[in-house]
């Protein structure tokens, strides 16, 4: 395969893997009993206020793991109505299970590739905010390809979110926070809302996951990144 060029965009890679996983038996009561209420079909073209009931700011949120964050920020935001996507199907279960048993309303759920949601599913100028926390660093060089902040997927978000929303990634993989700094530092649609146009301190409305927890006590770091859309 041909060197590519400096600044030529990387052709497209299907990395998404639908991801199944051991779920506990909570889980799957919860995907079966609950889809048809949360989930949202990924071949059709969302219409929010119809499927929340409402006009409110909408925020999506690519790769939700667990579901305990999104679950948490929702609870704690009902004046806001989010879309979270994820492939690991035991994280939507038990995504599922906290919605039900919390009564959380406001969020629904993507079981599919975000970049295929991105664009078939989400209006255009539609999101108040896109939240990516924690993706897969895809930490070895020859991986590099698959990451997903890229400018191709700079400029797609770019079309969803509203004028003055944000995007806001955060990672604990330091290589990938200078990737995407660079990248979203060179954005025309984008500016940096850090003070030295580097990172952010976590706003408030990003819980602290276990998992960062533990980082943080062992000393490793965390970076955010957040960017206005002009």
């Amino acid at each position: 395969m041909a060197a590519l060029a400096e600044g030529q965009e990387i052709p497209r890679i299907k990395s998404f893997i639908r991801r199944i996983g051991r779920m506990t038996t909570a889980q799957r009561e919860a995907l079966e009993s609950l889809w048809s209420k949360y989930c949202l079909d990924h071949e059709k073209n969302c219409d929010f206020a119809l499927i929340f009931g409402r006009n409110a700011p909408v925020i999506l949120e690519i790769g939700f793991g667990n579901g305990e964050s999104l679950a948490k920020t929702a609870e704690e935001n009902p004046d806001k109505d989010y879309i979270g996507i994820e492939v690991h199907k035991p994280g939507v279960g038990n995504l599922l299970a906290q919605l039900e048993r919390k009564k959380i309303a406001n969020v629904r759920v993507f079981y599919h590739d975000a970049i295929e949601v991105l664009e078939k599913c989400i209006p255009e100028h539609s999101l108040a905010a896109v939240h990516l926390f924690f993706p897969d660093p895809w930490h070895k060089r020859k991986h590099h390809k698959r990451r997903i902040v890229r400018p191709c997927f700079v400029r797609l978000i770019s079309t969803k979110i509203v004028s003055r929303g944000y995007f806001h990634a955060a990672t604990d993989w330091q290589h990938y926070a200078q990737h995407m700094l660079k990248i979203l530092s060179v954005s025309e649609q984008f500016s940096n809302q850090s003070a030295d146009k580097a990172y952010c301190p976590r706003p408030s409305y990003r819980p602290l996951t276990k998992f960062e927890q533990r980082g943080l006590r062992l000393g490793h770091g965390v970076w955010d990144l957040i960017f206005k859309r002009h």
